[in-house]
């Protein structure tokens, strides 16, 4: 098997380091994906569409060029050929360059590695994430995560699993994954949940003029 990642492409899935994340592969050039996956090292990559995908998505339409990959940890073969599968992500990547041998995309990729925290910046991290928790409480949200499973996360995990699951608009959290560390993109994650809070408490210009 050469060097290449299969790429996975979707218009509205962000993939981050140590999330889970289910799909289901329906379509014929990417069940010959996930088969080549199987039979190898089950590794495939998520990139995010951009923009205008819709006019050539039979094709090969552009896609962010900093993704995630993924490990294959569950697999279910479908009589009719389809698959369920769960993917566990791995390390962010950048394309280098597509090749275009196979139905399905795949390409050369240099892996995104994420530093190594100092000890100043676990501390800062650590309160970043109380500054996240206080910011969901009062709108009850939890990313559909369990409250005592969250507790029990490393802050990095539950940074990354926010980000993924959060109802944030894809191309937020396009942004976030491609935040160069953990910090950052718990910083960025932060001015997200603030700004949507202060829009919520924000009239409306409509409701504004009807007082």
């Amino acid at each position: 098997m050469s060097d290449l990642l299969p790429i996975f492409p979707l218009p509205s899935v962000v993939l981050f380091p140590g999330v889970f994340l289910p799909l289901h592969i329906f379509e014929p050039r990417y069940r010959d994906m996930v088969a080549d996956a199987l039979s190898t090292d089950r590794m495939i990559g998520m990139a995010l569409l951009k923009e205008g995908w819709e006019s050539d998505y039979e094709g090969r339409p552009p896609v962010y060029a900093v993704g995630c990959s993924g490990l294959i940890t569950h697999a279910e073969h479908l009589p009719d050929g389809r698959y369920n599968i769960i993917l566990r992500g791995l390390d962010r990547f950048r394309i280098l360059h597509e090749d275009h041998a196979r139905a399905y995309r795949r390409a050369l990729t240099e892996p995104l590695h994420e530093p190594t925290l100092s000890s100043a910046d676990k501390i800062m991290l650590k309160g970043q994430r109380a500054r996240i928790e206080s910011l969901l409480s009062p709108s009850g949200q939890s990313a559909g995560i369990d409250p005592r499973a969250a507790a029990a996360l490393a802050d990095d995990d539950l940074i990354n699993a926010l980000a993924q699951y959060l109802d944030l608009d894809a191309i937020e959290k396009q942004a976030l994954l491609e935040k160069p560390s953990i910090p950052d993109r718990a910083g960025a994650l932060i001015e997200l949940l603030e700004m949507r809070s202060m829009l919520a408490r924000t009239p409306s210009s409509s409701s504004a003029q009807a007082h």
